[in-house]
């Protein structure tokens, strides 16, 4: 590996506005690869998965990357590839995922999912955002770069399919042969800006996990009339067990645990959360004195009810329920222990199921946070290359509040290399969500960011 302190004098090499041009020209060749990657319904297990890998496989094999597909221990395909560089030049890799999460019921969305559509300057289409327009990114940069005269590096590039569920996949592949991992600098391109047309460095993220509650108090329903009222309601016992972690104004609060930790950083007004959040009128966001919005996105544990089942409405009949469950998703900030927030959260919830009903808890996912290290040589350039690509605009640094597990992994693998985060998917982009879309000025500009890194290296 390239020792990069040695080289810290870097500076671009290159005019944003010429790569900007060698970006534009390609415009309606972005918007194409885009278009046919967003058209693969491609959540681990469709189908599409498969498709779309043998989609970026060869769309990267048209630039010389030595594509290699890598089955996984989850059933989906991680590709790496490989372009030489020059002999001692610093190895940069280039991360994205193809996978998407289900796009859910067609009829919440105001175009089909899976066809890239253009409304008011924005592109629509599960994955347009996250992560496929982050890959079309990737794609723009090295037909730039090639028009421009080739890098120095010595590239790897890394898709993988199924960051959406976790990454487990590629995890035991990292596991199993770290050495294809191995970079000077790593580019994790799935995340973005604080604000469209505002460069921003991911300087955390948040780790966490899932949990999944079930309360038993009966072998059966019981029937409301002959013993509702003594008789152990299981999903009343659930929502009361749920509700304890919440204090009186909505705040998190887990026994044992200081949840009142505030964020020295730059601030997410409540006014753009709300927007971003698509909050609806008249509906408070929970922030005030307690706690800002961004203390509780990234400097506190958050915990969300993501599935609710007991008897469903349309079936329900006067019976007392036996049976409710529950998961739970949180959110564990840097410096915080995920294992440790996850034993304190088990052990809450234990402690305040009432009627002394039976409780079955089940963790999984559990991840710890990342902390980024922005001071290195490589990602200092990389600042200077996205300020020149958003026109001279200061970057900033702000925590983001998902999680890729990825880093921490590769982090403590190689601690030495720069691993930096960034890309298209700013808060208007409602990923995971019905009508995701992109900015396509934001894939114009990273991927210009981009190519000025790898023409500068």
């Amino acid at each position: 590996m390239v020792e990069l302190t040695t080289i810290n004098s870097m500076t671009l090499k290159v005019e944003a506005q010429t790569v900007r041009d060698a970006i534009d020209e390609q415009k309606d060749g972005i918007f194409a690869n885009l278009k046919e990657l967003v058209s693969f319904n491609s959540p681990r297990g469709e189908a599409g998965n498969r498709e779309a890998a043998a989609w970026v496989k060869e769309a990267f094999e048209k630039f010389g990357v030595d594509m290699t597909a890598h089955e996984t221990s989850d059933g989906t395909l991680a590709l790496v590839g490989t372009r030489a560089g020059e002999e001692g030049a610093p190895e940069v890799l280039l991360y994205s995922h193809y996978d998407v999460v289900p796009a859910g019921d067609p009829e919440k969305w105001d175009s089909d999912p899976f066809t890239l559509t253009e409304r008011d300057g924005r592109w629509y289409g599960r994955g347009a955002a996250d992560c496929k327009g982050n890959v079309a990114a990737h794609l723009a940069v090295l037909q730039a770069v090639e028009k421009l005269g080739g890098t120095r590096c010595n590239l790897r590039i890394v898709i993988e399919g199924s960051e959406e569920v976790g990454g487990e996949g590629l995890d035991s592949l990292i596991d199993a042969h770290p050495e294809l991992f191995k970079a000077d600098i790593i580019c994790i391109v799935d995340a973005g800006n604080s604000k469209v047309g505002v460069p921003t460095l991911t300087s955390s993220l948040r780790g966490g996990g899932q949990m999944d509650i079930t309360i038993k108090t009966m072998a059966s329903p019981a029937h409301s009339g002959e013993f509702g009222g003594p008789a152990p309601d299981a999903t009343f016992a659930l929502i009361r067990t749920l509700n304890s972690l919440r204090d009186e104004d909505g705040f998190v609060t887990i026994d044992g645990l200081d949840n009142t930790v505030t964020w020295e950083g730059l601030q997410y007004s409540a006014e753009d959360f709300a927007k971003d959040a698509s909050v609806l009128e008249g509906v408070d966001i929970i922030a005030g004195d307690k706690g800002t919005v961004s203390d509780q996105l990234w400097s506190r544990v958050a915990v969300s009810v993501t599935g609710f089942s007991s008897t469903p409405v349309e079936d329900a009949v006067n019976a007392v329920p036996n049976i409710a469950r529950a998961r739970v998703n949180f959110r564990v900030p840097e410096k915080m222990d995920a294992q440790e927030v996850a034993e304190k959260l088990e052990a809450h919830v234990r402690a305040h199921v009432p009627f002394n009903a039976q409780c079955e808890i089940e963790m999984s996912e559990v991840s710890q946070p990342f902390s980024a290290k922005l001071d290195g040589p490589a990602i200092t350039l990389l600042e200077e290359s996205l300020s020149a690509a958003y026109n001279g605009t200061e970057v900033v640094k702000v925590g983001m509040g998902g999680s890729i597990p990825l880093t921490t992994k590769l982090q403590e693998l190689y601690p030495d290399s720069e691993i930096a985060l960034y890309g298209v998917e700013e808060p208007a982009a409602n990923i995971h969500s019905p009508n995701e879309s992109v900015d396509p000025e934001e894939i114009y500009a990273i991927a210009t960011a981009e190519a000025l890194l790898l023409l500068s290296l």
